[in-house]
């Protein structure tokens, strides 16, 4: 059998354990706080990753997100690529890269001739100002892009490195 004693809470004790937490929080405020993100450079490598050595287009994808976003959590974004959507000719994927992300590849879709059209909505969170890429892969091997840079007010995706 065990002999437990209640413990008690003395005015030493509890002034020890005022002073531990308050120099925690101290200690925090002195620590670095920084957003963890992507870097334009980041960014291209995935771009990359994903093209590999294959030339880039401008044109046929068009990119349709505001140009002043309030709050970056939900950020309504659609993008549209040019394409008759037939066996021979049409997208294989849409791919979404941003530059301050905590990831630069945020969504990729796959698509095929039954989709019928080549059309995507959504909505993402964007961390801060920054550029928005689509990448349109193509049947016959190519790819095709659109940028579009969106002013962000209230970023969202922030984390603690």
């Amino acid at each position: 059998m065990t002999d437990h004693k209640p413990m008690v809470t003395t005015r030493r004790r509890f002034l020890l354990g005022a002073a531990g937490v308050a120099g925690g929080a101290a200690l925090m405020t002195l620590l670095p706080a920084g957003r963890a993100g992507a870097t334009p450079a980041a960014m291209q490598a995935a771009i990359k990753a994903v093209i590999g050595s294959a030339p880039m287009r401008e044109g046929r994808v068009k990119i349709e997100l505001p140009p002043l976003v309030e709050n970056g959590n939900a950020v309504p974004l659609s993008i549209a690529v040019e394409s008759p959507m037939t066996d021979a000719d049409h997208v294989k994927a849409i791919h979404i890269f941003t530059e301050k992300n905590p990831q630069p590849n945020v969504a990729s879709f796959h698509l095929g001739p039954r989709a019928g059209t080549a059309n995507i909505a959504t909505r993402m969170r964007l961390a801060d100002t920054q550029f928005v890429v689509a990448v349109a892969e193509m049947s016959d091997g190519s790819f095709w892009r659109d940028e579009i840079e969106v002013v962000v007010t209230l970023a969202a995706c922030l984390e603690e490195s």
